[in-house]
């Protein structure tokens, strides 16, 4: 097997960690002696040929390495979130980390889960080799965004398109990926870790002395192998190349690349990028159709905008449809979500709507 990388996400804000009105740094909370950043560390350095710890900014990383070279981890690289990213937040950063690793296959993982064990670790990069996605799913079909193996090539591609298409969440990782596995802790897992410690996550002061583990009810018991379409790599550069050229108000071309993309991701089934396709042409010609001084052109182009909206919601019911049958219950619901955003923007009323609220009606 290649180069085993692990990034270890440390940018957030930790605001289910707060407590009072002085900040405080969950990376840094002392659990069994050590501070939390420390436990990620040492549970992947003896499985991985490099470990990146992934922040939003240097001052935040020259404290991070100040604290792990105290604790004689010397070895550890930093990696600040690119600044000219159009989104934050975690695929902001795994994207960078992505871009800087010097591996092929990489394992993220947040730093507020300090019982991963290094066999867990060393079996999801093992996985790797064969899908371009290894994630965790319970059996209620809930993912572990946050912790996934990657194969880094894909994964960057992805990762680049979803940060200039403003998409934030790491959970469109396994949607826009060709070969995913859901691997269930359940199955495979507990060999490694028989009381699934290894998923225990602190997001309170209070999980520091009283840490919970996760539930293991429902219908997801084995692992779950999945092709999700089959698009082509061009495809995605053609789909990335879009965002900048509408920003630049280059309209038509991105219309036109967009397009393009629509009817290539369709044809792979690939309906999670047929989608966002479809919403990137119908934002571009609803922000075209606002420039326009001739009111029947601009009509046209906002009627034009709207009919791209309906079918990017079709694309993403047929994915959700496709995750429903599977039971993967999260991926579902961020489907369903994406449609009825499309659908609010195709009726006028997207500045009304939640894009991903607690529940999603599924008509």
């Amino acid at each position: 097997m290649g180069k085993r990388a692990a990034l270890i996400l440390a940018g957030g804000k930790a605001r289910r960690f707060q407590t009072g009105e002085e900040w405080q740094d969950k990376a840094l909370a002392p659990l069994h002696g050590k501070p939390l950043l420390v436990h990620a560390v040492e549970n992947v350095a003896g499985v991985v040929d490099e470990v990146l710890v992934c922040v939003n900014d240097e001052e935040r990383g020259a404290k991070y390495a100040d604290v792990l070279k105290s604790g004689g981890h010397t070895g550890v690289g930093f990696v600040v979130d690119e600044q000219n990213s159009l989104v934050k937040g975690p695929n902001a950063a795994i994207m960078s980390g992505l871009r800087l690793a010097h591996a092929d296959y990489c394992l993220t993982l947040p730093c507020d889960m300090p019982f991963l064990k290094p066999k867990v670790a060393d079996y999801l990069l093992n996985e790797a080799s064969d899908y371009q996605v290894v994630v965790p799913m319970w059996p209620n079909g809930r993912l572990e965004t946050l912790m996934m193996a990657l194969q880094r090539k894909s994964a960057l591609q992805i990762a680049d398109c979803l940060c200039h298409l403003n998409r934030p969440r790491s959970d469109d990782f396994p949607r826009g990926a060709e070969k995913v596995l859901f691997t269930s802790p359940v199955d495979a897992i507990k060999n490694f870790d028989p009381e699934l410690t290894s998923f225990i996550n602190i997001n309170s002061p209070r999980d520091l002395t009283h840490p919970e583990n996760r539930h293991t009810h429902g219908p997801v018991k084995k692992n779950l192998p999945l092709t999700i379409g089959k698009h082509a790599a061009s495809t995605l550069k053609t789909l990335r190349l879009g965002a900048p050229t509408a920003e630049k108000a280059g309209f038509v071309e991105a219309q036109q690349l967009f397009s393009v993309c629509v009817r290539s991701f369709e044809e792979a089934e690939s309906f999670f990028w047929a989608g966002v396709a479809g919403e990137s042409l119908g934002e571009t010609l609803h922000r075209h159709s606002k420039l326009q001084h001739e009111s029947v052109v601009a009509t046209e182009l906002d009627f034009e905008g709207k009919e791209a909206f309906r079918v990017a919601a079709n694309d993403y019911r047929l994915e959700a449809e496709m995750f429903d049958e599977y039971n993967c219950r999260l991926l579902s619901e961020r489907a369903w979500a994406d449609k009825a955003w499309c659908e609010s923007w195709a009726m006028g009323k997207h500045s009304h709507i939640h894009r991903y609220p607690p529940k999603v009606a599924r008509n």
